[in-house]
């Protein structure tokens, strides 16, 4: 008898991890697939995950019709931790004789090194690496690491599948926009049934905002919320500060919520704005965290020293999809390639710029400039 097993925290599920299923069925000829949502994932203990019984119930809508496959309670029924390790133990005593089948994609794989015991993983199951959109060469590369390693193989389930992420259905239904084509039928009404991925401050925040303005934080957002990992920043900090960075961009002079507000001398009108952001975010929406105000009241001019979060919304309302201007593509790279050699490049050119333009050039930009130039030097980065 040949089971996978396909883990992970399922916040929500998403039509690739149904499509993701059915492609390891037929592509390993199981004869079961278990599906085991995630009690208290281990890579995930920052963030508050949606209810386990939520997202149980999400699990068995989604794959009900999928034939061989069934959902498990077994992770959130244990409680505390749940470490793969003792997954597979389980699930080896139970169909003791089995061919068994871990599934894990190309992202997780890469951390399996890693891994709570994994040494305690692999001679109870066979890793199935969804490959998605990798390349055959790195695949091998993959493959021969593993074997130095582990002196194992591992199968390949070739998956070609679109860019669905967990993250971006929770971001789009807290910004109040629309994902059902991301998700299995069903999941839609029982996440706005069940009220789950709702942060009512964020939507009254964006409707301060002109339509224009509302969709450019929603795009910043969504960037930002996906790459907060990659940045070291908190998804649900991420969240907030870039959703309301602008959050006092379209507040008319002597606005109520302004009342108060003292600007630091000097500033010029275009960055008036992040610090009558963070005043906002601070006295408004009470947020009393000093990252995200930082992030709010440093995103336009930048600064020497910003923290991880905040060269995270610096640079995601930069780049968002909706920004057209030379050299862009080039900062995109870097964004993915090399954080601070994109923080020297993006303020450098927005210096030449504003140079260009003859208009006076914030002090303090020219100081975060420097010290990003300064920063990237060191690290070898022309």
């Amino acid at each position: 008898m040949k089971i996978g097993i396909f883990g992970g925290s399922f916040d929500p599920v998403h039509k690739e991890h149904v499509r993701l299923v059915k492609e390891a069925i037929k592509g390993l000829s199981l004869d079961k697939l278990i599906v085991v949502p995630a009690g208290t994932p281990p890579h995930k203990q920052g963030r508050r995950l949606a209810p386990a019984a939520d997202r149980l119930a999400m699990c068995r809508i989604a794959f009900a019709d999928v034939e061989k496959a069934e959902v498990s309670d077994f992770e959130i029924a244990q409680g505390g931790t749940s470490y793969t390790y003792l997954t597979c133990a389980h699930f080896a005593r139970l169909y003791f004789g089995a061919h068994l089948f871990l599934l894990v994609g190309t992202d997780m794989f890469w951390d399996f090194f890693r891994w709570k015991n994994p040494e305690e993983i692999l001679p109870r199951v066979r890793l199935a690496v969804c490959r998605r959109n990798e390349g055959v060469e790195n695949i091998e590369k993959q493959q021969r690491a593993f074997f130095i390693r582990f002196a194992r193989k591992f199968e390949v389930i070739p998956y070609n599948g679109e860019p669905v992420s967990s993250t971006e259905i929770r971001v789009r239904s807290i910004l109040g926009m629309d994902y059902s084509a991301l998700v299995p039928v069903g999941i839609t009404e029982y996440i706005r049934s069940h009220g789950l991925y709702s942060l009512p401050p964020i939507l009254q925040g964006l409707s301060l905002e002109k339509p224009n303005r509302a969709a450019h934080s929603k795009r910043v957002c969504l960037l930002a919320t996906e790459n907060a990992a990659r940045f070291g920043a908190d998804e649900g900090k991420a969240l907030v500060a870039s959703a309301l960075h602008d959050v006092a961009k379209n507040l008319p002079e002597g606005d109520e919520r302004l009342r108060g507000f003292v600007p630091p001398d000097g500033v010029p009108v275009p960055v008036l704005h992040q610090y009558a952001g963070a005043y906002v975010l601070e006295h408004t929406f009470s947020v009393t965290d000093e990252d995200v105000l930082n992030a709010v009241r440093y995103h336009t001019s930048g600064r020497p020293g910003m923290s991880a979060l905040e060269k995270l919304v610096f640079l995601s309302d930069l780049l968002e999809p909706g920004r057209s201007f030379p050299q862009i593509e080039k900062l995109r790279k870097l964004f993915y390639e090399d954080i601070d050699g994109c923080m020297y490049e993006s303020l450098k050119y927005q210096v030449e710029y504003l140079r260009g333009k003859g208009t006076g050039i914030y002090p303090l930009t020219l100081q975060a400039c420097e010290y990003y130039g300064k920063v990237s030097e060191n690290k070898g980065v022309k």
